[in-house]
């Protein structure tokens, strides 16, 4: 027994040893990004790790020299869109697909299940001749369009947490009289705000972190860009020596308000993953 005891801390040891390091390795990159944001020298590549001395110009610089206040505008904008577009729609989705019985049903899941294998990106070029054909290319409305037009697909994990409400609540309000659509918003969605949380986080960072449809659909429109895309520009040959002190700002100014919104909704997405198992 003392030797299994003695086995059982070693291992615990190690793997606190070995969470330890990995947490560090993790933490060097923002290290090293804060402190770029905050170095008086300019340019991408300089000899030290630590700065010979911080200023706050490059946060003034960022957001009096470049366009970056219209473009975390933008990205904030195109974000809180999308987010309520595909909120609805996916947890409206997973509402039918968990509570009702129809014919197509688990053809449907099985096809969404299929195109949620391939990424998104592959479907870039056809996507941009669409809206091109549109006449929506370089406007906003078209990365809404694009971010929230395949929220259906995304059922499942809200689908897996509807499965676990009893279905004995639905009967009796229809016994008592409630629509389909009552019951969905008046005693579903109250008993599901894990979930609801859950697919909001993640429908607001899809956006608010997205470079490649983003540059595909802006083009050269400066005053459109996002933020991922405004700031992937100051890294151009061109602007890179000035800048990338002022790229690191931008990039620490874009993870404050996603990591703040996450740690404080964080038991709230880890109850909306583990919430409920997907059920057939």
């Amino acid at each position: 027994m003392k030797s299994m005891k003695i086995r059982e801390k070693v291992s615990n040891s190690l793997i606190h040893l070995v969470l330890t390091i990995m947490s560090i390795l993790w933490l060097i990159p923002i290290i090293w990004v804060i402190l770029t944001s905050l170095r008086i020298e300019k340019g991408s590549f300089v000899k030290n790790f630590l700065p010979e001395s911080l200023t706050f110009d490059n946060y003034i610089k960022l957001f009096t020299d470049t366009f970056f206040p219209q473009w975390f505008s933008n990205t904030f904008f195109v974000a809180c869109c999308s987010c309520v577009l595909t909120v609805i729609i996916s947890l409206g989705v997973a509402y039918v697909i968990s509570r009702m019985r129809f014919k197509m049903r688990k053809p449907f899941m099985n096809i969404a299940l299929i195109l949620g294998m391939f990424p998104g990106f592959m479907s870039m070029i056809a996507i941009y001749y669409v809206l091109k054909s549109m006449g929506l290319t370089q406007s906003l409305l078209a990365l809404i369009i694009v971010y929230s037009s395949g929220a259906g697909l995304q059922f499942y994990i809200a689908k897996g947490f509807f499965d676990t409400i009893p279905k004995s609540i639905d009967e009796a309000a229809k016994l008592d009289g409630a629509t389909n659509a009552q019951i969905f918003y008046k005693i579903i969605l109250p008993l599901s705000k894990p979930i609801l949380i859950y697919s909001a986080l993640t429908a607001f960072t899809a956006p608010w972190m997205d470079f490649i449809f983003a540059k595909v659909i802006m083009g050269t429109k400066n005053e459109n860009f996002t933020v991922a895309v405004g700031l992937f520009e100051m890294l151009d040959k061109e602007h890179i020596d000035v800048q990338f002190t002022q790229f690191a700002a931008g990039s620490v100014c874009i993870a404050i308000p996603i990591t703040i919104i996450f740690i404080l909704l964080q038991r709230f997405y880890v109850e909306g993953v583990t919430g409920g198992a997907v059920k057939s």
